[in-house]
């Protein structure tokens, strides 16, 4: 089941609703990154208690551990991992690109080697959509190909991806996209099915993608193949060419994208849910999101600054159990000064902190965009967001 209302417009960004079986998702929305069924650091509590409204499982990872044998026996992925709101999963497309010259893929599906014990796989998309049926995710993605940035054809490896190579890849995932749906509606699928607009860095193979979605009718559309190494200024390209002539109608998804100032673009440019792991990798290498720009707690002058990461935030890690912010008075958060000594001394609990806060920021800055739209005013939320960013930590 999926329902989505659109509430309210600002210029292109949009104010929505999206119904799904577990729940309702507020937009425009970020989405947590649990690949393994857990979002690396942080416990499912407190999750809920930033606000966290949907997360992510991967379709590719869970097939090789734990296997359908055990989410079958759990009715999915929810109860596995204790998680009682929507959740979205990746198809493994992109995890297959990943894998490089290691898999060869066919107009069938994908060759390749698990990465767990060698074992010899192929996925096609008929096995991506029984994986993800037994998941039993309320968003299910279709299975691509995702087009790389830099050619790895042996003729023109190490160049920018070819016209002729990125339609032949665009291509393909449209046939793998009707094999989706048609598998989808065998099985029954209770839950939403997306297409995924390819084409590389090509707008009009992008317009082609998206008529071709169009065509089949799909109740969602996610923009794919960025981040894939590109520059920001091409990602931003596609972006503005290919978020306004997204279905109105319909969610728009942006996949693996991106940091403060890509959410905050893909909404002026009519995007509704982003996933990225930026804020958990990051914080695992001791690179925070702030209000006021980036800030890095390996640097040394860090050492003996009792300020916490960001003086206006209210999440575990900078207010304590109180909530309270520093800049309002509240004393009961964690200093980057002991931050900083726990990542000196490689103790567990300052990634665990620092991903806390990252995922807090990026959850907040959704719910402020949310509430500027609902308010009228995000164009000005954009300029003093831009501002703040801006000033630095």
């Amino acid at each position: 089941m999926l329902k989505f209302e659109l509430l309210k417009t600002e210029g292109l960004a949009r104010r929505g609703r999206l119904t799904l079986n577990h729940g309702v998702v507020e937009t425009p929305v970020f989405m947590p990154v649990g690949t393994y069924g857990t979002v690396k650091g942080v416990m499912p509590k407190s999750l809920e208690d930033m606000g966290a409204q949907i997360i992510l499982g991967n379709t590719f990872h869970l097939w090789m551990r734990p296997g359908l044998d055990v989410m079958k026996t759990f009715g999915g992925l929810h109860k596995f991992e204790n998680w009682h709101k929507p959740i979205l999963t990746d198809s493994g497309g992109f995890q297959v690109w990943s894998l490089g010259e290691m898999r060869k893929i066919s107009e069938e599906g994908v060759r390749f080697s698990s990465p767990v014990n060698g074992d010899k796989l192929f996925l096609t998309p008929e096995g991506s959509m029984q994986i993800q049926t037994v998941l039993n995710s309320d968003i299910v993605m279709q299975f691509d190909e995702c087009t790389p940035y830099v050619s790895l054809d042996p003729k023109t490896k190490g160049q920018l991806t070819t016209e002729r190579e990125a339609r032949i890849s665009m291509e393909l995932s449209m046939r793998w996209a009707k094999r989706c749906q048609d598998e989808f509606a065998r099985l029954e699928n209770p839950n939403a099915l997306f297409g995924i607009v390819q084409g590389g860095m090509y707008e009009n193979l992008r317009d082609e993608s998206l008529a071709g979605l169009e065509e089949l009718n799909f109740p969602g559309i996610a923009v794919g193949g960025v981040s894939v190494g590109e520059p920001k200024e091409d990602m931003q390209r596609l972006i503005r060419h290919i978020g306004p002539k997204l279905p109105a109608h319909k969610p728009h998804y942006l996949m693996g994208v991106g940091t403060p100032e890509d959410l905050v673009y893909g909404v002026q440019h009519g995007i509704d849910m982003f996933d990225c792991v930026m804020p958990t990798r990051n914080a695992r290498n001791g690179h925070l999101f702030t209000r006021f720009g980036d800030l890095k707690i390996r640097n040394a002058r860090h050492k003996s600054d009792e300020r916490p990461l960001d003086e206006t935030c209210t999440c575990y890690a900078c207010a304590g159990s109180s909530g309270v912010p520093y800049a309002q008075g509240g004393r009961d958060g964690f200093s980057r000064a002991y931050l900083h000594h726990l990542d000196r001394c490689g103790e567990m609990l300052g990634p665990m902190l620092a991903t806390v806060h990252n995922l807090h920021y990026y959850l907040n800055l959704m719910r402020e965009v949310r509430e500027a739209l609902d308010a009228g005013s995000f164009g000005a939320f954009v300029q003093q967001f831009h501002a703040d960013r801006g000033r630095g930590v």
